[in-house]
């Protein structure tokens, strides 16, 4: 299933206005689109509010989910963060924005690492759904030995993890132990920051409130979350071999699209969108027919020959 992600709708993707992002929203669910990610700390809560007025003017028939995340409002963002009361006043936060009374699901916004080490806070999840204040929980993981370590608890619902043609390692053990364990999984930065897209070159410039200008080295957050955290210039080189390999009919962003959906174990994909064309083209790479054969090695090729040195071992 490919979704939308709506981080680009609060911030650190350039400017996107209210009717913009509004737009966006609807491009997506007019062309199929049914699970929406967001977080409380996207724009400071901007996506979920505009995700809201999308759930009021669609009503409770749309067939919709939203996944939020809680955690990045501490500050210190520090373990020790991660209590039942704060995630009371986050969660009841999120529910004023997105105009829900229960939460569909709400996932730990990659927390330090210790975090997913701690029974107390897999505790208080389980109060807030005890309580209705959220249906599910799931957790956003940086690497693949978090995403094991959460997937082991009983009451893990999703484990949101970076996977696409660029970031494998999630193949080897992660994806097989969720699909063991009955876990779903969400997979994000499914384009490489765009690197994906086929349509950057050397000279590709962003904006200075996009994160693909300002944390290309992890100055802000994880480097991983910025073009999969591949080297711009190794990625625009390796992202060229991809695109020659495009089916006739689709887009280089859609075979990346596709490569994700066929993966055992994925549940859904959640590509971002700064444009409503771009939207419903994520959209469509779920009518592609499976790569085949051929074009699966020549993607493995790439990886080994030009990128894996660059993240395997660190995600």
């Amino acid at each position: 299933m490919i979704g939308l992600g709506c981080w680009q709708l609060g911030a650190d993707w350039g400017d996107v206005s209210e009717d913009a992002a509004m737009a966006i929203l609807d491009a997506a669910v007019d062309s199929g689109v049914t699970f929406l990610d967001t977080a409380d700390v996207y724009g400071d809560g901007r996506s979920e509010r505009l995700i809201g007025r999308l759930l009021a003017q669609r009503g409770p028939d749309a067939g919709l989910m939203v996944a939020t995340k809680l955690g990045r409002r501490a500050a210190p963002h520090v373990a020790s963060a991660y209590t039942l009361d704060r995630f009371r006043v986050w969660a009841d936060r999120s529910r004023e924005n997105l105009g829900m009374d229960t939460l569909d699901l709400v996932q730990l916004h990659c927390p330090p690492t210790e975090v997913f080490r701690q029974d107390d806070v897999y505790d208080a999840l389980d109060t807030l759904v005890d309580e209705g204040v959220m249906k599910a929980y799931g957790v956003s993981v940086e690497t693949s030995e978090e995403a094991l370590t959460a997937i082991a608890r009983p009451n893990v619902a999703s484990v949101q993890i970076i996977l696409n043609i660029f970031r494998r390692k999630p193949l080897e053990e992660a994806l097989p132990a969720a699909v063991e364990a009955g876990v779903g999984v969400i997979v994000r930065v499914p384009l490489a920051s765009g690197l994906l897209s086929g349509k950057f070159d050397a000279s590709t410039t962003f904006a200075a409130d996009d994160h693909r200008s300002y944390n290309r080295h992890g100055e802000a957050f994880d480097v991983g979350e910025t073009f999969a955290g591949v080297p711009y210039e190794v990625g625009v080189a390796a992202a060229a071999e991809v695109a020659k390999l495009t089916p006739e009919g689709a887009t280089t962003a859609q075979l990346a699209l596709r490569w994700i959906v066929d993966q055992p174990g994925v549940t859904t994909v959640i590509p971002g969108a700064s444009r409503p064309e771009q939207a419903r083209g994520n959209a469509a790479a779920a009518d592609m027919a499976p790569l085949d054969a051929a074009t699966l090695a020549a993607l493995e090729g790439i990886y080994d020959e030009r990128i894996r040195e660059h993240v395997h071992r660190r995600w």
